[in-house]
């Protein structure tokens, strides 16, 4: 599966960010996590985030691509990943609103039950790898800071010991739209949202390092 870049993925992350309006209480919370960020940062010269869902499906995979995304944008050494609890897949619908915003996928290891996709967007210097996984798979680099993007992960995520600090940032889960005419658009919406909140957060973090 692959896209040409026909979308400008810069212009739907600004566009996201001014789009998506976020509540005092949203915006304490990414303030909070980009403090504890940025004070390892300037300490370290670089931080890993892991965003933690049930199923590594949605949600916490669409985090970690804007992540991938906005470390670039703002010239941060920060390493994105995504994991669950259990093994699923990379849901194609949280796959095609990513394309429809620019983003690139090719498939590296085709599987019925987990396909792997190398994933990039115009003007990148490498690309990442995409599936489904633990968060503890070997290409969750440690340590790192845990935020967990659903209800479920948040009750249900084990102790962390090489967590850093662990956040709870739950988005609603758009695979209540699948198969229904909602669908396109409940994911897009899902993909504006994490979209303008990963833009806050790594906004807030490059100013507290300056």
């Amino acid at each position: 599966m692959s896209k040409t870049f026909a979308v400008s993925t810069e212009n739907f992350f600004k566009l996201s960010s001014k789009k998506i309006i976020l509540q005092d209480e949203r915006k304490e919370i990414l303030t909070k996590i980009s403090e504890k960020i940025a004070k390892f940062y300037i300490d370290n010269g670089a931080a890993n985030i892991n965003f933690i869902c049930t199923h590594n499906s949605r949600r916490s995979q669409i985090a970690q691509i804007w992540s991938y995304f906005a470390a670039n944008y703002f010239t941060l050494n920060i390493n994105a990943f995504s994991g669950g609890t259990e093994v699923t897949s990379f849901n194609r619908n949280s796959v095609k609103t990513l394309q429809s915003a620019g983003f690139d996928f090719n498939v590296k290891d085709f599987s019925h039950q987990n396909p792997k996709y190398l994933i990039s967007f115009l003007g990148c210097k490498k690309s990442i790898l995409g599936f489904s996984k633990r968060y503890d798979h070997e290409i969750n680099k440690e340590p790192y800071f845990v935020i967990t993007t659903c209800n479920d992960a948040d009750k249900n995520c084990p102790f962390i010991p090489t967590a850093i600090e662990r956040f709870h940032l739950p988005f609603v889960d758009p695979k209540f739209s699948d198969g229904t005419s909602e669908q396109t658009k409940t994911y897009l919406e899902t993909n504006e949202e994490i979209a303008a909140e990963v833009y806050y957060l790594f906004n807030a973090i490059k100013n507290f390092i300056l």
